[in-house]
């Protein structure tokens, strides 16, 4: 894999907020990623803590698993990541957001809907801000259609969301998104095993059911500025604060 990113990769990032890079992860850590949550699938998950797995994470355990940070740590997405964000925090966990099939157990499974991470979670306190600079996410099971568990995304909906926290948004409210974003149907992110997301925190997206037969499995990785934890208030209202590198190319 290419060690930093493209100029078309750059200016796609900066126009939607998203980009995927096919078959950017070595097989070999997919694999074995896959293999440790499929076992927490088949011996250790709980259907009746479905809906607190999907706020927060699957397999809670494994966050801090060595391979499943070596989706990140061992697979360049950390080169990739500093073509966006000079200095970063360090990476210690993953969330494994699995979407589980419609008909699996006979659990319903809530869906997520619009939103930006971090920004009046419906299970936090709405004036506590969870956010963070970019979303990473190695995908670990083939998103084939758009029912099948896929994340849905507004292009270009950084740019609209910092316009809203710059001119009507405060600390508080408890909406997610405004109501032009949140009536969107945003587009599927289609993808195979391997395949990388890299996503702006303030891009809009929601997920649905999952209609197929088989689990939607991706390993997220939430990665923030060094200084993001001082700046929180200010990457809302300025979507390019943290992305030093990218800012020479926004004139």
């Amino acid at each position: 894999m290419a060690a930093h990113l493209t100029a078309h990769e750059k200016d796609t990032f900066i126009r939607d907020g998203i980009i995927v890079r096919r078959n950017a992860i070595p097989p070999e850590l997919i694999v074995t990623a896959r293999q440790l949550i499929d076992r927490w699938l088949s011996r250790d998950m709980d259907l009746t803590r479905v809906d607190a797995y999907t706020q927060r994470t699957f397999a809670p355990d494994l966050g801090d698993h060595p391979d499943i940070l070596a989706l990140f740590d061992q697979s360049g997405v950390a080169d990739l990541v500093a073509s966006l964000i000079r200095r970063t925090a360090p990476v210690t966990t993953a969330q494994i957001q699995i979407r589980l099939p419609a008909v699996a157990g006979g659990t319903h499974q809530p869906v997520k809907a619009m939103h930006v991470d971090g920004v009046a979670c419906p299970h936090h306190n709405p004036a506590e801000l969870r956010t963070f600079t970019l979303l990473a996410g190695v995908v670990l099971s083939p998103i084939s259609a758009p029912d099948a568990g896929a994340l849905h995304y507004v292009p270009g909906g950084h740019l609209a969301m910092a316009e809203w926290f710059r001119s009507e948004w405060s600390l508080g409210m408890t909406e997610q998104v405004p109501p032009h974003i949140g009536t969107q149907h945003g587009e599927p992110v289609l993808a195979q095993p391997g395949d990388l997301l890299l996503m702006h925190h303030l891009v809009p997206h929601a997920v649905g059911h999952n209609a197929s037969s088989e689990p939607r499995v991706v390993a997220y990785f939430r990665i923030s500025h060094e200084r993001h934890h001082q700046q929180r208030l200010d990457a809302l209202r300025d979507p390019w604060r943290e992305y030093e590198p990218l800012q020479p190319l926004l004139a």
